[in-house]
């Protein structure tokens, strides 16, 4: 028990290292970057701060695959550098007790990162988010919730639609209500119709009310009522399909509702249904890496390969980490159902690194 506990140790300080240099690294490089990119504009240098800031808790958590697979070359080069590898090893410790800590502190750390620095990230990217586009003078065209679809548009009129029903791309809408208004006027026109299709700079409406809602007592004594309807509008569907944001602005705690909502909408939840996948099988894909990592550095330095044995860990790191994302790729286009996109590559990878480590090492 001592010696995992040692074990564990060594392995926990090379984690909160390389962690805490990558941190600053990458703080540093996101900071110049929200200069070029804010700094000509109104914002002071405290926002940019708060910006960058806000920012890091996501690039750390992409970059923990590549933390955990350093941090275990790390430790374990440590321990074979100080002879400490070889006092295990002639103790008649094995290969699988030597891993057992680092094992075991790794699950621990996955737990974390998806249950707590998940939903932390989430939040943070929420905030990034809203302050960039207030910056930069942008805002989201849509939003789902359990009333259904809504979306906004500007131009001469603002105008707030709410609908029911939804192809995949949002541009056919179904039970779709329009709420116009000015800045002076406030809400001027109330319309409601039974389908309403986005067409090349208007929505073409079917089956459709009409409510005057300015200098009127009575809206519906002067309500028109039309088969079909034009009104301009300057949304397109790339627009609509990018207003969705990034998967990885939702909590996982909070994505499975979420994706109930888009499909009661009608819109496709793959995207976020492979994200949530993705997310359930980050500790595997952490336990890859650790493995991976201790196969090419518990073997004894004075044999010299060291640096050779290290790059061929970080490559093959490297090279599971784009599998898994192009894996998700394809999940997300539907060339692969959405599970196995995104749990597949974890476990082929624990399987390899398993593999590996059994024909390098003895016992």
């Amino acid at each position: 028990m001592i010696l995992q506990l040692y074990l564990a140790k060594r392995f926990t300080f090379a984690f909160l290292g390389v962690w805490g240099a990558f941190f600053v690294v990458n703080g540093l490089l996101d900071m110049v970057e929200q200069l070029r990119r804010f700094g000509g504009s109104d914002s002071s240098l405290s926002e940019v701060i708060i910006l960058s800031a806000l920012n890091m808790p996501g690039v750390m958590y992409q970059l923990l695959p590549l933390v955990l697979i350093l941090s275990t070359i790390l430790c374990f080069l440590s321990l074979s550098r100080n002879s400490e590898l070889v006092i295990i090893r002639a103790s008649g410790k094995s290969t699988a007790r030597m891993l057992f800590a680092p094992v075991m502190a790794t699950i621990l750390i996955s737990l974390l990162a998806v249950a707590v620095l998940n939903p932390i990230v989430a939040a943070t990217s929420r905030a990034y988010e809203s302050k960039t586009t207030a910056l930069s003078e942008e805002a989201s065209t849509l939003a789902i919730s359990e009333d259904g679809l809504w979306l906004r548009q500007g131009g001469e009129a603002q105008t707030v639609i709410r609908a029911q029903s939804s192809n995949l791309d949002g541009t056919l809408l179904g039970s779709v209500t329009f709420l116009q208004s000015s800045p002076t006027s406030g809400v001027t026109e109330r319309i409601e119709a039974e389908k309403a299709e986005l067409i090349d700079g208007a929505w073409r409406m079917s089956g459709v009310k009409i409510w005057q809602l300015v200098d009127s007592t009575n809206p519906e004594k002067t309500a028109l009522t039309l088969p079909s309807y034009e009104i301009p509008s300057t949304l397109t569907a790339d627009e609509i399909r990018d207003s969705f944001g990034e998967p990885s602005s939702i909590s996982i705690w909070d994505l499975p509702a979420f994706i109930e909502n888009l499909r009661l909408a009608g819109f496709a939840a793959r995207r976020h249904l492979v994200w949530f996948h993705s997310e359930l099988s980050q500790p595997i894909m952490f336990l890859t890496m650790v493995i991976l990592g201790a196969a090419f550095s518990m073997r004894f330095q004075r044999g010299g390969g060291t640096t050779f044995r290290v790059m061929t860990a970080i490559l093959l790191g490297f090279a599971f980490y784009f599998i898994r994302n192009f894996s998700m790729l394809l999940g997300e286009s539907g060339q692969i159902p959405s599970i196995l996109s995104a749990w597949a590559p974890p476990l082929a990878g624990l399987a390899f690194a398993l593999a590996i480590l059994l024909q390098l090492e003895d016992g």
